[in-house]
């Protein structure tokens, strides 16, 4: 199974699994009164919300080039990435407006069966962030990888919460809020990793550059085509999963037209088999000093 099969995969049984889980959380919390495992509930159910836009976004942006569409359908996965992190800031203001409420609001100490329900969630959810990370790190995917911190924030939810309880049963009278303080405290970790997704995901958007190290690779690996003099101009953007280019490549002024264009097609073969994901790379040639042959 391929990295993109792996990722439709992983994303359907987010689904499925956040369906589930949103369920268990918030029908757990009302029964036995712990408001932040239904913070947590309504988290999950942002995360199905998340994951299906992923799922989307994944078959969208494998689509090949088309008439409209000439550098491919890349840009999906970027926005489907700006759209989970923005939900993540979305959850976490839901969550604070419904904490402080519950605060502000006498209630009775949470069921100690709800620490149990509190385990399994954080469990299952590290074990998806875990799996998705990997497979969003494998396609450079900023879609997966925003949903993965979908999960681990749930997990951290769960964390947050289950101190809380423990914190109002062992506490007793007075402590009763402890669970929704700690739902609060959640919320901050929640709305760090939203913008620290954001950002990434915008500036693909941009069409801003990948990290200097990704140029210094391309220029690497294309330096090395026999007949290339040197590497003029390096411009890279991000497109979904994979890299746009557009490269000038000096050769020799001397050489026939025929013989530059060949250089120009081995640099590009060259690129486009690398361990990197490249998509397309546009090659101008350009004529440098010509070189002195020896009497």
């Amino acid at each position: 199974m391929n990295s993109i099969e792996s990722g439709l995969k992983v994303s359907g049984s987010a689904i499925a699994i956040n369906i589930i889980l949103a369920l268990i959380k918030i029908t757990t919390g009302i029964i036995g009164s712990s408001y932040a495992l239904i913070a947590d509930g309504i988290e999950s159910t942002m995360d199905i919300v998340s994951s299906l836009i992923v799922w989307g976004s994944l078959r969208i942006s494998i689509k090949p080039p088309d008439k409209d569409h000439p550098y491919g359908h890349g840009k999906a996965d970027s926005l489907a990435g700006m759209a989970v992190a923005s939900s993540l800031l979305i959850a976490s203001v839901i969550i604070a407006i419904q904490s402080i409420r519950e605060i502000r609001t006498p209630h009775h100490a949470p069921a100690w069966y709800t620490l149990a329900v509190l385990v399994g969630i954080i469990i299952s959810k590290e074990i998806l962030f875990r799996k998705m990370t990997r497979i969003g790190d494998e396609l450079e995917s900023s879609a997966l990888k925003s949903d993965a911190w979908h999960h681990r924030s749930d997990a951290l939810t769960s964390v947050a919460a289950f101190v809380g309880i423990i914190i109002a049963l062992v506490g007793g009278s007075g402590y009763e809020v402890a669970d929704d303080w700690a739902a609060l405290i959640a919320c901050g970790i929640i709305v760090y990793n939203g913008i620290r997704l954001l950002l990434p995901a915008l500036n693909e958007v941009m069409d801003g550059a990948p990290p200097d190290e990704t140029e210094d690779q391309i220029r690497l690996i294309a330096s090395s085509v026999e007949g290339v003099i040197e590497i003029e101009k390096c411009r890279i953007r991000k497109s979904g999963l994979g890299l746009l280019m557009d490269i000038h490549v000096v050769v020799d002024g001397d050489i026939p037209v025929n013989e530059g264009h060949q250089i120009g097609h081995d640099v590009k073969d060259r690129l486009l088999k690398s361990d990197l994901q490249i998509t397309d790379v546009s090659i101008h040639i350009e004529p440098g000093a010509t070189k002195l042959t020896k009497v």
